[in-house]
């Protein structure tokens, strides 16, 4: 018996991975009815392990594969495309139908009827894909962030604060959260930075691919650039007891709390038990974590408010 469905009639080129119990779970008929109009075959997911699973089977004769859910959904059918080795050959879109679409909104895609006007319209652009430990990330990678901050953070929050949420939540359900005894070696950046390492204990480590941990006006990082943006909070018992838009300004400046680089790849090694990392949401748990950038990997339909460079034209 499959475990996912399937409208018959539809093309096998045009294909949506439907993840029906993601967000507020009110999608799926919108979705359903859209897809059809526009020629998609519709496959639902229902259990953990099929929205990869029917990527990797689809990619073959798929032209485009949408993934319909938040990030999670999202990452799971980019790796799925990856083991089929067909991130270059397929181009890939998201509708956003998640509770954060952190995704979706960096690449300019604002809501579901949005989403499938950016697949018949829209730009087609060529990004930068996240490598951690041989898993696709599109986002971030982040570690100290544990599964049950994950868990309890609220929508809200994750719209005002993004990932900045899930550390203010760790922080804050955990007490005293232990740092985290870590070597952290950055390879050669921009401009011939030489490769560099840091030693110490570590509360979290942010890496963005897509998407940037400032207070720069857009959260979206320049994601056709080659380069992951790293963040290391050395020492995070002050930020307990900040608010949003207390955090959001340490994030934004130099501070001896933080560390920053621009970096193609680097290697995280801890001196003491496995980590755990978020990667869109999906977690590893690993001692030594290898990352590193596939430049211009993966073919996406993009909104018309997408900007590659996110600086660009701002003051």
């Amino acid at each position: 018996m499959q475990s996912e469905g399937s409208t018959d009639g539809q093309s096998d080129d045009r294909v949506i991975v439907l993840n029906p119990v993601s967000g507020s779970e009110d999608h799926v008929d919108d979705v359903v009815a859209l897809g059809t109009e526009h020629g998609f075959r519709i496959r639902k997911t229902e259990e953990g392990g099929d929205a990869n699973r029917i990527a990797r089977d689809v990619a073959p004769t798929a032209d485009l594969v949408a993934a319909v859910g938040g990030d999670g959904t999202v990452n799971a059918v980019v790796n799925g495309l990856a083991a089929a080795d067909a991130l270059e050959t397929t181009t890939f879109a998201v509708v956003p139908a998640g509770t954060g679409n952190n995704f979706a909104t960096n690449i300019g895609v604002q809501g579901i009827e949005h989403a499938f006007s950016v697949m018949e319209e829209g730009r087609r652009r060529s990004i930068d894909v996240g490598i951690a430990n041989d898993r696709i990330f599109l986002n971030s990678c982040v570690g100290g962030i544990t599964a049950e901050a994950s868990s309890n953070t609220t929508p809200e929050s994750k719209a005002n604060l993004g990932v900045l949420a899930y550390v203010k939540n760790t922080l804050k359900t955990m007490g005293s959260f232990d740092s985290l005894p870590l070597r952290v070696e950055t390879e050669q950046g921009p401009n011939g930075e030489r490769t560099r390492a840091w030693e110490g204990r570590a509360m979290f480590v942010l890496i963005g691919n897509c998407r940037r941990f400032t207070g720069a006006r857009t959260a979206q990082a320049d994601v056709e650039d080659g380069l992951l943006e790293v963040t290391i909070v050395e020492d995070a018992a002050a930020l307990n007891l900040l608010g949003g838009a207390a955090m959001q300004k340490l994030f934004g400046r130099d501070s001896d709390h933080i560390v920053r680089r621009r970096t193609p790849s680097l290697v995280i090694e801890s001196r003491r038990d496995s980590v755990e990392y978020s990667l869109d949401g999906e977690m590893l748990e690993t001692e030594s974590l290898t990352v590193e950038t596939n430049p211009r990997t993966l073919r996406t339909a993009v909104g018309e408010g997408y900007q590659p460079d996110p600086d660009d034209g701002l003051l």
